[in-house]
């Protein structure tokens, strides 16, 4: 661990070094965390106690950690309003959110758009199964990009793909980010942007069988060729 130096400091990758630690202890915040104490922050974050202390004060005269009467910590309603301008800018979810609810009627599983975000792939949108038992991520959530059919979407069509990339589609996965839950994803590319994102269906391995399966593959890629074509982008058939 590192003591806090003044807030002139320039990080060695850029930056200013004390907004950096900042940022850390906001972003050490993961999905299920109702508060954190001070130990589990210096834990996560690597920093000096004192450091984190220093740090909070400001934050929660920002409105990004509110302190509760037992010292711990938990996201401010900044992040909240923060979230929904994010999400407004993109103006995506009119379109998204039409195609997630057909697909998730017409598949029977949960239906996901994750976006990329550095190093982390995030639950934009989503539409929940109606069945009792499905897989459970929410919007918001922050999952890893190298496990799961949507981080594999993310990061092979991140650069210029080729024929054989697009006729593998959808790409799947079988227990990789949780051991009873298979996914199988399809990019979706934005005039803009290009690869804007993943459309994705998840749910328990029980159900992806290779009969359903076969029914989820056409289904899911129509859905990405359609949003794609939407948002101007260009998605080979």
């Amino acid at each position: 661990m590192t003591d806090a130096k003044p807030n002139t400091t320039t990080a060695s990758g850029g930056g200013v070094e004390s907004v950096d630690r900042a940022l850390s202890i906001v972003g050490c915040f993961q999905a299920g965390d109702h508060a954190l104490s001070l130990t589990e922050i210096a834990a996560r974050t690597g920093l000096y106690k004192s450091t984190i202390l220093r740090l909070t004060v400001s934050l929660e005269k920002a409105g990004y950690l509110v302190r509760h009467q037992d010292k711990s910590f938990r996201l401010g309603p900044e992040l909240m309003r923060l979230g929904g301008l994010y999400q407004r800018s993109l103006r995506l979810e009119d379109h998204v959110r039409p195609v997630l609810r057909q697909l998730m009627r017409e598949s029977g599983e949960s239906a996901s758009f994750f976006r990329r975000e550095g190093a982390w792939r995030i639950c934009a949108f989503r539409e929940d199964s109606t069945q009792a038992i499905r897989d459970h991520v929410h919007e918001g959530d922050r999952l890893p990009l190298d496990r799961g059919a949507a981080g594999h979407v993310l990061t092979r069509f991140a650069e210029k793909a080729s024929a054989a990339d697009f006729a593998a589609l959808p790409l799947l996965s079988f227990g990789e980010r949780e051991s009873e839950t298979g996914a199988a994803a399809v990019p979706v590319f934005s005039q803009r942007e290009g690869l804007v994102g993943a459309l994705t269906l998840s749910g328990p391995l029980t159900r992806f069988t290779e009969e359903r399966v076969a029914v989820m593959m056409p289904l899911l890629r129509a859905a990405g060729h359609r949003l794609s074509e939407t948002l101007g982008g260009h998605y080979p058939s």
